[in-house]
């Protein structure tokens, strides 16, 4: 008799048999790929994952036995080597998917000797191990994995369309597994039930009654409110079209939160949808739109996931209740509505971690609102292209690319590539506007005059933001956005506010609700910021000033003004100046040129027409290398007569939303913030908690900076023995206030505490 699990029985009479664990499994995966149109392959990958657990050596391992088993790479090697005709390529999905469904999907090649990839397992499993009862006990058939697939328009696109699809058929076999597993501690005992989520279609009647409340109470007292009125109806209206890929491009205040999500619930309920996902660059538009969610939907029904709450750590044995709850959630995305951003949804979608992949199939057949669709990565868009694509058009997916400054990402757009062996890049758009008349929008819409000022000194802002009672100037960095406060306020000026990311999310939260009040209450407000004040943060000056940089992020600065429409737009002045004493990086004059080239072509540069020239320069200028500069596609693009070559594991570490380059520091601010950090120190609490906990209180520094500051004795790692460099905390609060967020800079100074004699 062979197991899969024990308990404290000694007897073993409630310990889980190995045929029951597979059988489960492999039910419950093929559940999970049935809306996939996967159920057989899902099926038998759950039937062979533990096939290592019929040996000897496994059995006396759950006997309590020390020595270590590896027992992914049985069932692996048994669907690579099986010899059913044609399903070569799927059987290797199969065995990636098997062999990775602890350690992560591997590579198929990697390094000679390095032991890692798939074939290296495979060649160090003796099948002679195995007892031959198994083949009886559970039966595996291998000769229809290969499932029906529409027909392709590209048939370079291939080998990508696989490598997903074995990525959606791991998630599956992880969320099984897992499911089985925590089913199993449930009935033991061991284990309390996780919550249990209700269904999209058993809560779309009571959600689209509230969403209809809420909208029945709006103003249309104004042409700006009158026209998001008007949008928020026509769109609505096209609910009934068919899923697929859509762009919604409404100008910045035209009210896209809301009327996206009319669209969706309406939508979802058309066609049978399963959830709604809203995804957004930032956690600033994430915790906005997740309260608008909650407000309008309940509590119950909203899953709020964002990457600053992963824990990739294994997790306590004693770990709270409610924290394993939540982390579960987050894994499996099972919730009617998700609100997440793009670092979660794309990392995940080419990720090779087990808790990264589990939640993937769950997204097929969904509604996906891409909000700010203009901020994906430039050196990753031609793959998340490739991802938004597949998801629409074998998924069951419809994704609304929603923006005020709409990437030029329709197919025609971009040039056939030289190779007969890549695919084209771009998306079918054409005709999948939601939009009222996107260029009449812009038009009615237009409530600034943009002016382009040449060289401006910070002497020279200083001087013209004196003679404005509210007024916002927003530059490209931290260190610039720092010296023009500290002048400004040297030279006598009033109602100032410095607003960055030197100060940790807490602070910026109250800074951002200060700023409202004094707009709202006509009071002297002089805001200095970076550009984290642009895409979905919701403040309405009478002038702006923007340090040259893309037309994208022009008009993201210019929907800070005048954003109610109540002054004239003659009146509504958005600045763009080059910064003479902080010259823009490369990357930014590289964005400043491609506007240049444009410039003359187009009277309204935030018409949609001018917004797409734009982006077309953009692409054009880094060229097909430069929009996959790591060649993610590549890694999953190999095939030839021996099958897939896919570097799962590859791809994975490359495909990076936000690059490295910068460390966490804790800022201590308040009570809350103490205790998560004396928490540090108590082995029975996740690090996935608190990470959660600590967030709000988290600043990004360069490395090197903070490197200095430990040096220095001004940060220390908390608890290391038991969070190794996980959790830095400030310890010296001279170098943090409110106003002004961390000044790292001055890490090599005394502090203030130094100094006094005792």
């Amino acid at each position: 008799m062979y197991y899969a699990r024990t308990t404290d029985d000694s007897t073993k009479s409630n310990w889980q048999l190995l045929d029951q664990h597979l059988a489960g499994t492999a039910t419950l995966a093929g559940s999970y790929g049935r809306p996939l149109g996967i159920e057989h392959a899902a099926f038998q990958s759950g039937l062979l994952h533990d096939l290592g657990k019929y040996t000897a050596a496994f059995q006396r391992r759950l006997a309590g036995s020390p020595e270590q088993v590896e027992h992914s790479s049985a069932g692996a090697w048994w669907a690579w080597n099986n010899a059913s005709p044609g399903t070569l390529v799927f059987r290797q999905l199969i065995a990636h998917a098997i062999a990775g469904h602890h350690a992560g999907l591997p590579d198929r090649t990697g390094e000679i000797g390095a032991g890692s990839s798939l074939e290296d397992r495979l060649s160090r499993f003796d099948p002679s191990d195995l007892d031959p009862v198994w083949q009886s006990e559970i039966c595996p058939d291998l000769g229809n994995v290969t499932p029906s697939m529409n027909p392709l328009p590209d048939a370079a696109a291939l080998p990508f369309r696989l490598a997903f699809l074995g990525r959606m058929l791991f998630s599956c076999l992880v969320d099984a597994d897992r499911k089985d597993a925590e089913a199993f501690c449930v009935r033991s005992g061991s284990r309390a039930a996780d919550r249990s989520w209700p269904q999209l279609q058993e809560i779309l009647d009571d959600a689209i009654s509230a969403f209809d409340a809420r909208i029945a109470n709006f103003k249309t007292d104004s042409p700006v409110n009158a026209l998001r009125a008007t949008i928020l109806k026509h769109t609505r209206s096209q609910a009934k079209r068919k899923p697929g890929l859509f762009t919604f491009t409404v100008p910045t205040g035209g009210g896209k939160t809301l009327a996206s999500l009319g669209f969706a619930l309406e939508h979802a309920r058309a066609h049978r949808l399963r959830r709604i996902i809203y995804v957004a660059p930032f956690t600033a538009i994430i915790d906005q739109t997740a309260a608008i969610y909650r407000d309008i939907l309940g509590e119950a029904c909203v899953l709020e996931h964002h990457s600053a709450v992963e824990n990739d750590a294994a997790q306590s044995a004693d770990e709270n209740e409610n924290n394993r709850r939540v982390r579960h959630a987050m894994q499996d995305w099972a919730a009617p509505i998700i609100v997440t951003t793009n670092v979660q949804l794309f990392e995940s979608l080419f990720a090779a971690k087990p808790s990264k992949c589990q939640k993937l199939h769950n997204i097929a057949q969904s509604v996906i609102v891409l909000d700010e669709a203009q901020t994906l990565p430039r050196h990753l868009l031609a793959a998340c292209m490739r991802a938004i694509d597949e998801l629409a058009r074998n998924y069951g997916c419809t994704v609304i690319l929603c923006t005020a400054t709409q990437p030029a990402l329709d197919v025609r757009n971009f040039a056939w590539p030289t190779s007969e062996r890549q695919a084209r890049l771009g998306l079918e758009l054409e005709g999948r506007e939601l939009a009222p008349d996107p260029a009449g929008l812009a038009r009615a819409l237009r409530r600034v005059t943009l002016l382009f000022a040449g060289p401006r000194t910070n002497d020279d802002l200083i001087t013209e933001l004196r003679n404005h009672k509210q007024g916002l100037i927003i530059v490209n960095s931290r260190r610039h956005a720092l010296a023009i406060y500290r002048e400004a306020r040297s030279a006598g000026l009033e109602s100032l506010v410095h607003l960055s990311t030197r100060q940790c999310g807490l602070d910026r939260k109250s800074v951002l609700a200060d700023v409202r009040g004094r707009l709202l209450g006509n009071e002297p407000c002089r805001v200095i910021a970076t550009s984290l004040v642009e895409a979905g943060v919701d403040l309405d000056f009478p002038r702006v000033w923007r340090a040259a940089a893309g037309l994208d992020q022009i008009a993201q600065a210019a929907g800070r003004c005048n954003r109610e429409g109540k002054r004239l737009a003659e009146d509504s002045i958005v600045t763009v100046f080059e910064a003479t004493d902080f010259p823009a990086p490369a990357e930014i004059r590289n964005l400043t040129g491609d506007l240049s080239r444009i410039l003359g072509k187009h009277p309204d540069l935030f018409a949609p027409s001018a917004m797409e020239d734009y982006f077309g320069e953009v692409y054009w200028r880094v060229g097909p290398e430069g929009l996959d500069r790591d060649g993610i596609l590549g890694l999953l693009q190999a095939m030839d007569r021996t099958g897939v070559h896919f570097a799962y594991r590859t791809a994975a570490e490359k495909f990076r939303m936000i690059e490295d380059g910068m460390a966490s520091v804790i800022i201590p601010r308040d009570e809350r913030s103490a205790c998560a950090i004396q928490d540090l120190g108590k082995d029975w609490i996740s690090s996935g908690g608190l990470a959660r906990d600590l967030q709000p209180y988290i600043v990004q520094v360069p490395p090197r900076a903070r490197a200095r500051l430990i040096a220095n004795g001004r940060a220390s790692f908390g608890n290391p023995s038991l969070r190794g460099d996980q959790f830095c905390v400030l310890t010296d609060p001279d170098l943090y206030t409110p106003e002004t967020g961390l000044l790292w800079e001055d890490a090599d100074f005394l502090s203030t505490e130094s100094m006094m004699w005792s």
